[in-house]
């Protein structure tokens, strides 16, 4: 028995041995087996948690996108604080151990980082998913979507200079600079404010955006005399949408410090107005009759307004303005066309003598001599079609 333990204590040394030896010779051997070790312990343990944490997060939406953005990025910051952990315990002797100290901890922020922007992106796009903008009446899912995606964009942005920060401060050149700035301030505090002016407009402007919402997504406005639909609203910009399928960039800024018309900012529903000049002998009331027709035939009419007035009086024709109602501004315009269209058509084919007329009167005069001059011809009135 003593003869068999001491065998294997022998044997243990021989296969030992030059292990101590390789790890006399060479230190870092020990903490890269550390590091391996632990970058296989974060993998397993990743897995495993993953694995549990996904089914029972599923009927949960917010914890569901939580599971699916974060947890790569939260198996990088476990593996990088590991590997944190192990090099300031390794020895101060080890040559090049305060560089790789360094890189480490530069890991170590830009994977919490990433895990705090990713874990942002799960929460505003789990509102969004259950807030869809898709319904008739989806004003209320607007207002919601765009505070999320623009306070979204915004809380990204700090933690992406609040990492880029704390990454930089673990720069001795860094932090001399930035001390050397500091105490000769002036000059530089004004020329870096001024630097920075259009990128803290641009995020303070966005924050209002969000919170006041003066625009919302696919909010119906008018900027510059074009009209579109607000379609994307980033930390910058806004993308307008024109009727055309041309894209409008307007800066954020803007929308604060001018004016602009936004047509569905309490609500879609819309006042449109057809205008048709006409003769003073048509008759008013036939044509309110046959514009309240045409609305109650039309799809695009919502039933709350359909009106017909005179609005308008010249020497040669009257004006009459139609009121109709739509529920959003694309039926309004449909509505609109439909009307003028109609009402064209139902003069032409039952009045089409009452259109608009120019009259013109024209004198006969002829010098002669006053005793065998014939007398006067009368006065003709001639009517010439169109205004």
């Amino acid at each position: 028995m003593k003869e068999f333990v001491s065998g294997w204590a022998e044997t243990l040394l021989y296969a030992t041995l030059p292990w101590m030896v390789l790890l006399n010779e060479l230190p870092w051997v020990g903490v890269i087996v550390q590091l391996a070790i632990g970058f296989i312990a974060s993998v397993i343990i990743h897995r495993i948690a993953t694995s549990i944490l996904e089914p029972i997060a599923q009927p949960f939406p917010y914890s569901r996108r939580l599971v699916q953005y974060g947890h790569r990025a939260a198996w990088a910051a476990m593996f990088f604080l590991i590997a944190q952990i192990i090099l300031r315990n390794a020895p101060d002797r080890l040559p090049g151990v305060s560089a790789v100290l360094h890189i480490g901890a530069l890991c170590l922020i830009a994977s919490l980082t990433w895990l705090g922007i990713r874990c942002v992106r799960a929460i505003s796009h789990s509102i969004i998913e259950l807030n869809p903008a898709d319904s008739p009446d989806n004003l209320h899912a607007r207002r919601i979507q765009t505070q999320t995606k623009v306070l979204a964009r915004s809380v990204m942005g700090i933690i992406l200079l609040i990492g880029i920060g704390a990454a930089c401060s673990t720069l001795p050149v860094l932090r001399q600079i930035g001390t050397s700035l500091l105490a000769s301030a002036g000059v530089a505090g004004l020329v870096v404010g001024f630097a920075a002016k259009p990128v803290l407009g641009n995020l303070l402007a966005g924050l209002q955006i969000a919170l006041s919402q003066p625009i919302r997504l696919e909010d119906v406005v008018i900027v510059n005399n074009e009209w579109g639909h607000i379609e994307e609203i980033t930390g910058s910009y806004v993308v307008v949408r024109i009727w055309d399928q041309r894209r409008m960039i307007v800066p954020l800024q803007w929308f604060i410090e001018n004016p602009f018309q936004n047509w569905t900012r309490t609500s879609a529903e819309i006042l449109g107005v057809v205008l048709v000049w006409a003769d003073y002998r048509l008759p008013v009331a036939a044509v309110r009759e046959e514009a309240e027709r045409i609305c109650r035939s039309a799809p695009q009419w919502d039933g709350r307004l359909c009106q017909t007035q005179v609005v308008d009086a010249t020497d040669r024709a009257m004006q009459l303005r139609i009121l109709v109602s739509a529920g959003d501004a694309g039926r309004s315009w449909e509505l609109r066309c439909l009307v003028r269209e109609g009402l064209i058509d139902f003069i032409q084919r039952e009045f089409p003598e009452y259109l608009p007329r120019v009259r013109t009167e024209v004198v006969e005069d002829q010098h002669r001599d006053s005793t065998s001059a014939p007398p006067a011809p009368p006065v003709r009135h001639v009517s010439l079609g169109g205004r």
